[in-house]
């Protein structure tokens, strides 16, 4: 047996929740890669909205989704993602299955620019009230700068005090590798 690195194990969570049909989100875009795999498992007949505040990763993520021919089933906003709720349609609220985040900074992007803890938690927050019961939020922390660790341990704090009536969570990672390895907070709708 080989165990499943962070992101094949994301992968691997979104993979359960997610349906041909569903609706996903991607709330940090970074280069697009999420944005693709979620509109690959949604299907023509699903839909993903993808949030960034980076005109970067708009772009970025625009030409993935024309490369693979996905546009039609994504709706991107240039926005934070605790606009979520503002921002997706009420119709699809309730339907949500999965949604995942890369904490952190955009990868070859402007290491300033960084996901905070008030705007993370307010976008969980908000999916836990508007995603369909067993939908699941995958979050990737990379916690290997300043701002990281304090976005890392206000997330664990949040986490640890939802109510398991409410969601279950999970936490996921090495524990015995260097330089602060990423790992996964899982938070399963109840």
């Amino acid at each position: 047996m080989k165990l499943d690195g962070v992101l094949p194990f994301a992968r691997l969570l979104l993979e359960k929740a997610v349906d041909q049909g569903d609706i996903a989100v991607d709330a940090t875009l970074g280069n697009g890669h999420d944005t693709v795999f979620l509109a690959k498992l949604v299907g023509e007949s699903g839909r993903v909205f993808g949030f960034d505040i980076q005109e970067e990763a708009i772009v970025n993520t625009k030409k993935r989704m024309a490369e693979q021919q996905i546009s039609d089933r994504v709706t991107l906003f240039h926005k934070g993602h605790e606009y979520i709720s503002a921002s997706i349609p009420v119709e699809c609220q309730g339907k949500i299955k999965g949604a995942i985040f890369n904490l952190g900074y955009l990868p070859g992007g402007d290491k300033s620019i960084v996901t905070v803890p008030n705007t993370t938690i307010s976008a969980i927050e908000q999916l836990l009230e508007i995603m369909a019961p067993e939908g699941i939020i995958v979050l990737v922390v990379y916690h290997g700068h300043d701002e990281g660790a304090l976005e890392r341990d206000a997330l664990l704090q949040y986490v640890k005090q939802l109510d398991q009536k409410i969601a279950h969570v999970l936490q996921y990672q090495f524990i015995n590798q260097k330089n602060n390895p990423p790992f996964i907070v899982a938070i399963e709708k109840r």
